[in-house]
């Protein structure tokens, strides 16, 4: 779960992170308003989630709330990036001497947090590792010490930091693991962490993504609103019911019971040069009803023309699987193929069920994922 920049810095300063003064308005008055409130010139931010927004147009600047309401009558509304604006952050203008990047993200190889800093923030991260590499700051954290003061006082010192300001500078590094933690958070960044003219240092930007099989554990977040372009209604039927599930652009609907085997489906779908329509995991021991559901999903995009279902049943029971896609058919009317491959616990009665309804079972990944290629492109 990617939160807003507003929501990303309400946490932030829950743990003592300094940020601007401001707030989220969805109407070009509230921003004047809130930028009346404030008192001095700001910053009005589109609230979307894409990279590089600066540069595409979604921060504007106002000396007086007139111009705070006329720049936020030019965002609310438009697209940046493809994505639309339905909400902007008004927040005090930040005197910036100097922008800096701070933060944490999973070292999957390593199966730990990695702390990363740079004294050149303000750009994406990937930016800077590829011009100055020499600039950019790493710390894998032990997951068993965590990441200590000293560590942070290090990484700080490294990007040429001393004195008072290298101390705050590492207790907002150490408060930032702390959220990363308390959040599982699979990404936390400050980016640019912004040092004042009078010798502040403000989170001048936040960005908080949340593990998604987490959230369970974050009731809090249930409840934040999330910008209507962020997700699809597909991908909103799909979060209600549990699924998991990431809308792609392609012609041929993926499901499958894990998520390592659903990735594993995809890539073998682009080895043969087929487009995935979608990445939908109905996880493991899905019943009869989950396997309903997610078909619904699947076959209401309109792009779909063939589905490929690959079920590796441990938990999960074949018979189980093999109800359901019945299910679903009878329930929508199917009438694009389908291409299924079913192995595991109960695989001899759930291929009974579905070749008893006319409907053949492959053995394999790759051959299941062939013939959907073939299909998808017409071949018989």
């Amino acid at each position: 779960m990617r939160l807003l920049e507003h929501q990303a810095k309400a946490v932030f300063a829950r743990y003592g992170i300094p940020v601007p003064r401001g707030r989220a308005a969805r109407t070009p008055e509230e921003a004047r308003d809130i930028a009346c409130e404030l008192g001095v010139p700001v910053a009005v931010k589109a609230q979307v989630l894409v990279g590089a927004r600066g540069k595409a147009g979604g921060i504007l600047f106002a000396d007086t709330p007139e111009e705070a309401e006329e720049a936020a009558r030019k965002l609310l509304g438009s697209e940046i990036r493809g994505v639309k604006v339905y909400e902007v952050l008004v927040e005090e203008k930040l005197p910036i001497e100097r922008e800096l990047y701070m933060g944490f993200t999973v070292d999957r190889v390593a199966r730990a947090y990695v702390a990363i800093a740079s004294p050149e923030g303000g750009m994406e991260i990937e930016e800077v590792a590829e011009r100055s590499p020499e600039l950019i700051f790493k710390h894998t954290v032990d997951p068993v010490l965590g990441f200590r003061p000293y560590h942070a006082l290090s990484l700080v010192k490294q990007m040429g930091y001393s004195g008072r300001a290298a101390t705050e500078l590492a207790r907002i590094f150490t408060a930032l693991y702390r959220l990363a933690v308390d959040y599982d958070a699979e990404l936390t960044e400050i980016n640019p962490l912004a040092e004042t003219a009078d010798g502040r240092f403000v989170a001048a930007d936040a960005r908080l993504i949340v593990d998604d099989n987490a959230l369970f554990r974050h009731p809090e977040l249930a409840g934040l609103e999330r910008p209507p372009s962020e997700e699809s209604a597909r991908e909103k039927m799909a979060r209600e019911a549990g699924l998991g599930y990431v809308e792609l652009d392609g012609d041929i609907g993926i499901i499958g019971n894990g998520a390592g085997l659903v990735m594993a489906t995809l890539d073998m779908v682009a080895l043969y040069g087929g487009r995935p329509a979608d990445f939908l995991d109905v996880g493991g021991g899905a019943s009869a009803d989950r396997m309903a559901k997610a078909l619904d999903i699947v076959l209401s995009n309109p792009r779909v023309k063939v589905v490929l279902i690959n079920i590796l049943g441990g938990i999960t029971r074949c018979d189980e699987i093999a109800r359901g896609i019945l299910a679903a058919m009878e329930r929508v009317g199917v009438k694009k193929p389908m291409v299924i491959r079913l192995v595991g616990t109960n695989e001899a009665e759930g291929r009974a069920i579905l070749e008893a309804a006319g409907i053949s079972v492959l053995d394999s990944m790759e051959e299941a994922a062939k013939r959907a290629v073939e299909l998808a492109r017409g071949r018989k």
